[in-house]
């Protein structure tokens, strides 16, 4: 019988399936500092053992300095942030759980290490305390992100229930213009399906235009699949995926290496497989994107125009789109190139790959940035992807440009660290969201790509490449 992916990956991981519900075999947990000490005391009161230690991964990102720190934890001035990291530190000392620790060249976002140490590979199940784990799902594995008490029990049991999602295909089809990158494609379908579009289904990214592009393009993709609510976002394996995961410290070798990719080249839909919904996007119609409002759907070209609520038939509608234009501190109908901004901010595991640096790096060499930009900063997704930039002397081209370069880590993604905006202030992020409040209390978040956020922070306004 036909199969898509997704369909494919759940069957192969099944234990057993009751009333309609999936108990399946988790192979990785990635585990982070905020989502995972309440699952280890659990564990700790009920006198529970870890399944199997081996199949966990820890690393500290969400609360790490990305500034001096190195006198270590005692860096992270955060009382509350120290206590996370330390509790982390301590928990897999204790657990005996293979944790790279902050001052590590390895560390860095826990979606970036994944896939980086080959800890993420095709046809495997994976999970983490947080949303964005989706992101795996670009090397064809089937990966989603749960919660606390789901983190401990995956610990305790190496399995999960879980309800099967529905198939959505995105089909992308035509060749991206130069100055488009996937995170334009990202927030461009995210525009046309809205941040619930993709609720109940597991989406698989599909077609010419998936195919050329790069596994760190899938990664920025599949991230933010969850922004359309969909809770797998997926892309078949091809030899781009395996070359990617070919010799990574955790990827298999030898005779298991040969199986491996045995397998790992079944791992697509099959050619007659049924899908409950499809969608077919042009690609040349696709151009670079940027957020006004609140939410990740409310997204025009970067030469559109904030929306008139007036002309919004749907009532429902009009009055989101005139809450977020009061928050966000713009009229209907603003060019958002006329648009100014404050700070800037280069990473997050959505942009904070090689790929996204050099693209930033690009369209910020020989350049400086504006007077009016308080702040603009590059924060590599590891310490392994920063001493790659700096061995091709990205970081120069950043710092000569007036830009901050910064230790690896989540940093102004989220208000949880010392990165982050103050009241009022407004940023081009090439973050994944940008709800209210989401990079501090009172601050204005505009979702971009890595060009736009570096082209943006030399004209200090929102503005497209020049070419």
């Amino acid at each position: 019988m036909s199969q898509t992916l997704y369909d494919k990956l759940m069957s192969t991981h099944m234990v057993h399936d009751q009333d309609g519900a999936s108990l399946i075999y988790i192979d990785r947990q990635l585990i982070h500092e905020v989502t995972s000490p309440q699952a280890f005391e659990g564990l700790t009161l009920a006198g529970r053992k870890i399944w199997r230690n081996k199949s966990n991964l820890a690393v500290p990102d969400h609360n790490v300095p990305t500034t001096e720190r190195s006198s270590g934890v005692s860096s992270i001035t955060d009382p509350i942030s120290r206590l996370q990291v330390e509790t982390l530190d301590k928990n897999c000392e204790t657990f005996e759980i293979n944790e790279i620790q902050m001052n590590d060249i390895r560390q860095g976002i826990v979606h970036v290490i994944g896939p980086e140490q080959g800890a993420t590979l095709p046809g495997m199940s994976i999970v983490c305390g947080d949303s964005h784990t989706t992101t795996h799902g670009a090397l064809g594995a089937l990966a989603f992100g749960i919660g606390t008490s789901e983190v401990e029990h995956v610990l305790a049991t190496g399995c999960l229930w879980q309800n099967k999602a529905k198939n959505m295909k995105i089909e992308v089809k035509g060749q991206l213009a130069n100055d488009v990158s996937a995170k334009d494609v990202a927030l461009y379908v995210i525009g046309k399906i809205g941040t619930a579009g993709g609720t109940g289904f597991a989406i698989e990214f599909c077609g010419s235009t998936i195919r050329d592009m790069s596994i760190e393009g899938r990664m920025t993709l599949c991230n933010m699949s969850i922004e359309a609510g969909a809770k797998v976002g997926i892309v078949a394996v091809d030899d781009k995926t395996i070359n990617y995961v070919k010799g990574r410290p955790f990827s298999p070798v030898g005779e298991n290496w040969d199986a491996a990719v045995k397998y790992w080249k079944t791992l697509h839909s099959d050619a007659d497989s049924n899908f409950d919904e499809s969608i077919l996007i042009d690609a040349s119609l696709i151009k670079p994107q940027v957020t006004w409002g609140t939410s990740p759907e409310m997204v025009v070209d970067i030469n559109g125009s904030t929306p008139d609520p007036k002309f919004e038939k749907d009532e429902v509608k009009a009055e989101s789109i005139r809450n977020a234009l009061k928050y966000i501190h713009l009229k209907p109908n603003t060019s958002m190139s006329s648009v100014a901004i404050d700070k800037v901010f280069i990473g997050s595991c959505t942009n904070s790959r090689i790929e996204d640096l050099r693209i930033a790096a690009s369209v910020a060499k020989g350049k400086k940035i504006a007077h009016n930009i308080k702040l603009a900063l590059v924060v590599p997704g590891s310490g392994l992807v920063k001493k790659q930039a700096e061995d091709e002397g990205l970081d120069k081209i950043f710092k000569d440009a007036g830009f901050e370069w910064r230790e690896p880590g989540c940093s102004m993604c989220l208000a949880m660290n010392a990165d982050k905006l103050e009241v009022g202030e407004r940023c081009a992020s090439t973050s994944n969201r940008n709800f209210e409040g989401r990079q501090g209390q009172g601050s204005f978040t505009h979702l971009v790509s890595p060009a736009i956020a570096a082209a943006s922070a030399i004209a200090g306004h929102f503005s497209g490449v020049e070419t």
